[in-house]
């Protein structure tokens, strides 16, 4: 059997929950039968079924099982949460083989699911395209082995290296990219946990940092305010999105609320660390650091990132604030109409 063409499958439907599944990662399942896909599904939004328990159940004839394969992306789990194991239900329908991605990580699982579906007498093979699938993965596995989330920077340059004008007559973005560039810019909220910008970013472009030109679940949004100058009036604070303000200042012009998180630390050092114990705290997954420019050299600055995604338009501004810093390992360069994409990991 060709063990990587299913993977690849289930990688492909994978990606369908991602953003929707949190805490939980988004797992794809294949049931292969003499070849032929019978049964497919991926991990349904938190609280709601696997992707082992959908692919399984879409099996319409389930006297084939006995002889079929399952594919996953991730080591199906071993133990009670909102859901059964899935593992117990693979040992119940007696599935001949299991083919598995990667292991799980998490403490709860990590080898256990593995070994229930070994000492059930099922075949088991462990580590088709791996790699692949803990990148696919990646958001929880982050979460799971550095206790923060996976983090994103984000930003748009301009020709000669800049990603803003010095000055500005009107309280809103200058745009560098084109529309196809923030379209895909609004896909990527849909998918990721949360946002976080600086100050600076809040009070000159007043954004809403929220999804618009897609579908999907709007991020939280992380607002960095050291002394709280932010007018209450800006879009930010409309209630209209979980916000967290993480501040210094103990007094607040603001009314906490279910909507509106207020979260201190001390902003005289290790600013970058100290907000993933933050995030961490509010089991944030993952985060696109949107700017501005001293937000996100923060991050670089204290080695805390693990993509950086960079937008270059076709505009020269001459003189600007400079973009950020950095030094990454270019992973993909992508077209967009005018713009290039350039996809960046931190090594």
């Amino acid at each position: 059997m060709n063990h990587e063409f299913y993977i690849k499958r289930c990688l492909q439907i994978g990606k369908n929950g991602i953003g929707t599944t949190r805490p939980n990662p988004s797992v794809g399942a294949v049931v292969v039968y003499q070849n032929k896909i019978i049964g497919e599904g991926f991990t349904a939004p938190y609280g709601e079924s696997h992707a082992e328990v959908i692919a399984i159940n879409s099996v319409k004839d389930k006297s084939l099982l006995k002889e079929a394969t399952i594919y996953v992306t991730l080591e199906p789990c071993s133990h009670y949460g909102k859901t059964p194991p899935c593992a117990d239900l693979i040992v119940k329908n007696k599935i001949k083989n299991a083919v598995i991605g990667c292991v799980d990580s998490n403490s709860l699982v990590a080898g256990k699911g593995i070994e229930r579906l070994k000492k059930a007498g099922i075949n088991v093979t462990v580590g088709v395209l791996e790699n692949e699938c803990r990148e696919h993965h990646k958001r929880f596995f982050t979460v799971q082995d550095k206790k923060r989330p996976f983090i994103i920077l984000k930003w748009a340059a301009t020709k000669d290296g800049f990603i803003a004008p010095l000055t500005k007559n009107e309280q809103k973005p200058v745009w560098i990219s084109n529309q196809y560039s923030q379209q895909l810019v609004h896909k990527w909220r849909s998918k990721e946990h949360a946002i976080l910008v600086g100050t600076n970013t809040v009070v000159v472009d007043n954004p809403k940092l929220n999804v618009r030109s897609w579908s999907g679940e709007n991020p939280v949004r992380i607002v960095l305010d050291s002394t709280l100058r932010a007018s209450k009036n800006l879009n930010v604070f409309d209630g209209s999105v979980k916000t967290i303000v993480i501040t210094e200042k103990e007094e607040c012009q603001f009314e906490r609320s279910r909507e509106l998180i207020i979260e201190t630390i001390n902003f005289s050092n290790n600013i970058a660390i100290q907000i993933c114990e933050i995030l961490q705290k509010h089991q944030i997954q993952s985060v696109i650091i949107e700017g501005g420019n001293q937000t996100l050299q923060t991050f670089i600055d204290e080695n805390l990132w693990d993509e950086a995604r960079v937008f270059i338009g076709k505009t020269n501004f001459k003189e600007g604030i400079k973009a950020p810093e950095f030094k990454g390992i270019l992973k993909e360069q992508i077209n967009i109409k005018t713009d290039v994409l350039k996809i960046y990991m931190n090594d």
